[in-house]
C-alpha cells in the first residue's frame, strides 16, 4: 500500500457477493444510489475482507440485474470463475472526494448512516439508522433505543428426551437487537439534518411496532 492510499478517505460503494458465470465477471451488492459506479470503466479500488488492505483495479464494463439490485461487473485481469470466487466479499471503493453532485433531496448513503431518528410529533428519540435498503423505495433501517423485554421461557424437563435433540432444543437463540424499516419518502422522513447528525419523521399508524 503506497502513501497515498494511506492518507485518502474512502468511500463504500458496494461488496462482491459471488462470481457470476464462468468467465470472471462478479456480482455485486450495491451500497450507492449512482449507477454509474458500476457502469462505467475507469479505476476504483477493492479493500480485502480480513486484512482491509486496499489494491487498485480497473472496472472494464458493468451491467443491472433488474430485479435483484445487483449489478454485474468486469475487472481487468479476473478472467475465470476461480479468480473471481477469490474476492468474494471485498469492498469496492472509491475516493471520497469523488462524489456525484447531488440534486435537492438527495444524500449519500454514508451521510445517513449514524443519523438519530426522532418522532417529529414527540420529540422521542427513537433509534439510530443502521442500515440502507435500495430495494424498490429506499428503506432505513433503524436500531430502537428501547429495546422491547423479552421474557425468559420456562424450564423444561430435558431429561427424556434423547442428548442429540436436548443440544439443539436448549440452543441459545442469538440476542440481535430490535429494528424498524422506514420507508424513506418525503411523508415520512420530513426533516434530514446532516450538520445536526439527525432525522424526523412522522411515523404512520403500525410502522414503529415490533412483530
Amino acid at each position: 500500500m503506497n502513501h497515498e492510499q494511506l492518507t485518502t478517505e474512502w468511500l463504500e460503494i458496494g461488496t462482491i457477493v459471488s462470481p457470476q458465470g464462468l468467465r470472471g465477471e462478479l456480482r455485486v451488492y450495491p451500497n450507492s444510489d449512482f449507477p454509474e459506479r458500476f457502469l462505467e470503466p475507469g479505476i476504483r479500488w477493492l479493500q480485502h475482507p480480513q486484512t482491509e488492505e486496499i489494491e487498485e483495479i480497473e472496472l472494464l464494463s458493468g451491467r443491472y440485474i433488474p430485479g435483484k439490485n445487483l449489478y454485474v461487473i468486469a475487472i481487468e485481469g479476473v478472467e475465470d470463475r476461480e479468480q473471481a470466487e477469490e474476492l468474494r466479499d471485498y469492498k469496492i471503493l472509491v475516493d471520497k472526494s469523488d462524489r456525484p453532485i447531488l440534486e435537492d433531496d438527495e444524500y449519500h448513503v454514508s451521510d445517513l448512516i449514524d443519523l438519530e431518528v426522532y418522532n417529529q410529533q414527540t420529540g422521542e428519540n427513537i433509534g439510530i439508522v443502521i442500515d440502507i435498503f435500495t430495494a424498490g423505495n429506499d428503506l432505513l433501517e433503524v436500531k430502537l433505543h428501547q429495546q422491547p423485554i423479552v421474557e425468559a421461557k420456562p424450564i423444561r424437563d430435558l431429561s427424556q428426551i434423547s442428548r442429540r435433540s436436548k443440544r439443539k432444543k436448549t440452543k441459545k437463540p442469538k440476542n440481535k437487537p430490535a429494528t424498524v424499516f422506514i420507508p424513506f419518502v418525503k411523508e415520512i422522513v420530513t426533516v434530514v439534518d446532516i450538520p445536526n447528525s439527525k432525522i424526523e419523521i412522522i411515523p404512520p399508524e403500525g410502522l414503529l411496532e415490533i412483530s
